[in-house]
């Protein structure tokens, strides 16, 4: 029963292929509202620095951790923001499902982004007002925090959780979440 767009039996929704690429862009937009307030207000802040006074006084080490940190700030609301193109091109294409699945993928790397950016910008600031070492420190910790609420408790969740009675199995056509193997 499980072809086109017919309703699948074993996705313990009643789902057509379209229906649920409908909830599963909803879901997307939810999760990219959040990502792209907090890119664009950091984003904000790091352009803004460089008209600051004190900046003039950063030597050569932060002014590269600042180019950097702007650079990936940038490539972060990029990857943040190209779900909307992608869903822009092909609407009216019925090629939702695919699109989902590359905003899925392009999300993903905007999160990986916006991590080397929160970190960037944290080590740029605390090396403002801390001892190297004691900056260094606290940036290990903080990048360390980050990846575990970012990246293994989900990892760890989508490795040990069930599926629920299906739908989200590997049906050929991706499920559009992310790189990861159940």
């Amino acid at each position: 029963m499980a072809t086109g767009d017919t309703v699948r039996s074993d996705d313990g929704r009643g789902e057509s292929r379209a229906q649920r690429a409908d909830r599963r862009w909803n879901e997307l937009l939810q999760e990219l509202r959040v990502a792209q307030t907090g890119t664009q207000i950091l984003f904000g802040f790091l352009v803004a620095v460089v008209f600051q006074p004190r900046f003039a006084e950063l030597g050569t080490t932060d002014r590269v951790i600042y180019v950097v940190t702007v650079c990936l700030g940038a490539a972060t609301t990029s990857a943040l923001v190209a779900p909307v193109a992608v869903h822009r091109f092909v609407a009216g294409r019925r090629l939702k499902p695919e699109a989902v699945a590359w905003a899925g993928r392009l999300t993903l790397v905007g999160v990986v982004l916006l991590y080397l950016t929160m970190v960037s910008t944290f080590l740029l600031i605390m090396r403002m007002v801390l001892d190297d070492t004691i900056a260094l420190w606290l940036v290990v910790v903080m990048a360390l925090w980050l990846a575990l609420c970012w990246f293994m408790v989900p990892f760890v969740a989508r490795r040990n959780g069930t599926n629920g009675g299906g739908g989200d199995e590997d049906d050929g056509t991706g499920d559009g979440y992310g790189p990861w193997p159940r």
